[in-house]
């Protein structure tokens, strides 16, 4: 049965996972593939099967120069994609070339993608803030032997580092009629040509090298199949049935505005496609035209990372206080937050709360839900911890969170959160086809269908990827007595205090940036007394604070009354640890941590070494 026609059929039964038990404690959980590997044939194969089974079905959505979101059809898309994949054809691309593809979240990029892979190309993704050392190494580690950027700034960028890429055969720009160009191009090869290449593509052919975020040195290519992508998002949309199979009159639709250079955006973009949910793009996350783009389009579900939910409640709440309704809000958070909580667990909740909740629903919690469009009853949440309490809260408000965890090696989730089985504070259980490892330090392992074989351009006396069929993943977590899994930190990061006592600072980390003052921290402590802490301020944050408290000027991060509320937000992410763990001093810096100052990755990953490094003196006076 196809995704597509599997479609119309019943939610697959629940199915726990089953589980190995060592000194009366779990090690080992797995679940079985709900749908059968994929025999044959390639991802560039989906637009052509569903504009057979399904021409007139929109698919995708564009939004026009007017602001207006037009359906494009299964016909409309497999069209385009044959007609791009024609000129890149013609422009001497040979099957096994590496297409490199720089661009924001658009319309143009999932398009490109699937061309490149009916033409029988490998893609590779660059992330549109890359800089030119970054995208040099990716284009010349890949032997990328073209490239598509978005803008004319990026085409620079690509053009003054050429001289070191002899393999780049070619840059077009797709604000400049790229798309157009590649139409023109290929007119006169024949549809028998991609066709043959479609058909020399199989599943164990390489469909894409995504690199990894080069948290701890070069980014590693990672060497991801067909079949890797088919049994993560089969799998994925037989499990989400909720989510992909919408159970009202308004069908599944989806605004995606996470990176399509990241393995979880491009995964949830091939599902879409697999299983026709209409599927539309937004290039800019900045919040008003972020919030215009979901009021326009109105999606049934959301691919989002913690930062986002936590920005829409953080909002939420600013809104309120300016109103003079902050207390009110905070009730209403709390009485969210305990009808989630019943949710979770099984519980219905009691009179009292239920006609609590009902007073806030449309006070509180409908206009949470119309900040993300007004339909979306589902967020699919991954990249970072979400944490208990906003995932309790937004279970509250009307949206069921399906928190995952995986990696890039992966071809994005290894585990999520079960449907009808929630569990707060876990990412939940492993994919079905997937099995979940502790080994003895305590390192989580993975293995399954999605899992990747190993890393491009690997050197030669390197470690393996896998060991024995498991991927070592570098992060530490615990599965409870019913298989669901914890993660607590990673490895490498693990500090170490003078008094010998291991602390995670993740979770100490994800806790404090919840706060709406809080952009970014980073816990140290290696080899010292107590562990402390670098804050940056979020310049909404602080903008809406020094509103509120009637101050002026850009100063004053030494303001008694700021740094009070912030030792509050330390407060509280320490009432989550022992004292041992417990951050005891911090310092806020007048920076932020970005990826243009070289603390953060593309995917926003803090660079430890980095901070390290340039706050050494920083970090000095908290022990001084």
């Amino acid at each position: 049965m196809s995704a597509s026609a599997a479609a119309q059929a019943a939610p697959p039964a629940l199915t726990e996972p089953d589980k190995l038990v060592r000194d009366g404690r779990v090690v080992q959980v797995s679940v079985p593939a709900l749908v059968p590997p994929v025999p044959h044939g390639s991802l560039a194969d989906i637009p052509y099967g569903n504009a057979a089974e399904a021409p007139a079905d929109p698919v995708l959505s564009r939004k026009d120069d007017q602001g207006h979101w037009r359906d494009i059809t299964a016909a409309a898309f497999r069209d385009e994609v044959q007609a791009v994949a024609k000129g890149l054809v013609a422009a001497g691309l040979r099957p096994g070339d590496r297409f490199a593809i720089m661009a924001r979240t658009t319309y143009e990029w999932t398009l490109l993608d699937f061309a490149a892979w009916a033409a029988g190309l490998i893609t590779v993704p660059i992330y549109p803030t890359s800089s030119a050392s970054q995208a040099a190494w990716i284009l010349a580690d890949s032997g990328a032997a073209a490239c598509a950027v978005e803008t004319v700034e990026q085409s620079r960028l690509i053009t003054g580092i050429r001289p070191q890429l002899p393999r780049l055969e070619h840059l077009w720009q797709i604000d400049a009629g790229a798309v157009g160009q590649l139409f023109a191009t290929g007119r006169e090869i024949a549809d028998d040509e991609i066709l043959a290449r479609r058909s020399m593509l199989g599943p164990d052919t390489v469909a894409t090298l995504i690199y990894t975020s080069g948290t701890t040195g070069r980014p590693k290519g990672c060497v991801i199949t067909h079949a890797n992508f088919f049994a993560e998002v089969d799998n994925a949309i037989e499990l989400l049935h909720p989510v992909f199979r919408a159970r009202s009159a308004e069908p599944a639709a989806t605004l995606l505005f996470l990176p399509l250079s990241h393995v979880f955006g491009r995964m949830v973009a091939i599902g879409c496609l697999r299983a026709r949910v209409r599927l539309g793009h937004a290039p800019s996350i900045a919040t008003d035209d972020l919030l215009a783009d979901l009021a326009g389009f109105r999606p049934t579900f959301l691919l989002a990372i913690p930062y986002v939910l936590e920005k829409v409640f953080n909002t939420g709440r600013a809104t309120a206080e300016k109103m003079g309704r902050a207390a009110s809000f905070d009730r209403a958070a709390r009485i969210a937050r305990a009808y989630g909580e019943a949710l979770a667990e099984g519980r219905s909740p009691s009179l009292k709360l239920r006609a609590a909740h009902r007073l806030y629903d449309p006070l509180v919690y409908r206009r949470i839900r119309a900040a993300l469009g007004g339909m979306v009853r589902y967020v699919i949440c991954g990249g970072s911890p979400l944490g208990h309490r906003l995932a309790a809260f937004y279970a509250g408000a009307g949206i069921e969170i399906f928190e995952g965890y995986g990696l890039t090696e992966t071809t994005a989730a290894a585990t999520v959160t079960p449907p009808l089985a929630p569990r707060l504070g876990t990412v939940g259980w492993p994919l079905p086809g997937t099995a979940v490892r502790i080994a003895e330090d305590g390192e989580v392992l993975l293995s399954g269908g999605q899992v990747f074989s190993g890393y491009w351009n690997a050197t030669v006396g390197a470690e393996p990827a896998l060991r024995r069929g498991w991927l070592p993943t570098g992060d530490i977590g615990e599965l409870d007595a019913d298989g669901y899994l914890t993660i607590t930190g990673r490895k490498k990061e693990l500090i170490i205090t003078a008094g010998g006592k291991n602390v995670a600072p993740a979770p100490l980390e994800a806790r404090l940036c919840s706060h709406p003052l809080v952009g970014q921290c980073m816990v140290v402590g290696e080899g010292r007394s107590y562990v402390a802490a670098l804050v940056t301020l979020d310049p909404e944050g602080l903008d809406h604070w020094q509103r509120m408290h009637r101050r002026t000027g850009t100063g004053g991060l030494d303001d008694p009354e700021l740094l009070a509320d912030i030792q509050r937000a330390v407060d509280d992410a320490n009432s989550t640890v022992s004292r041992a763990e417990s951050i005891r001093r911090f310092t806020v810096l007048p920076v932020q941590f970005t990826e243009d100052s070289g603390h953060l990755t593309p995917s926003m990953k803090l660079k430890r070494g980095a901070v390290t490094a340039d706050f050494a003196k920083e970090i000095e006076a908290l022990y001084a």
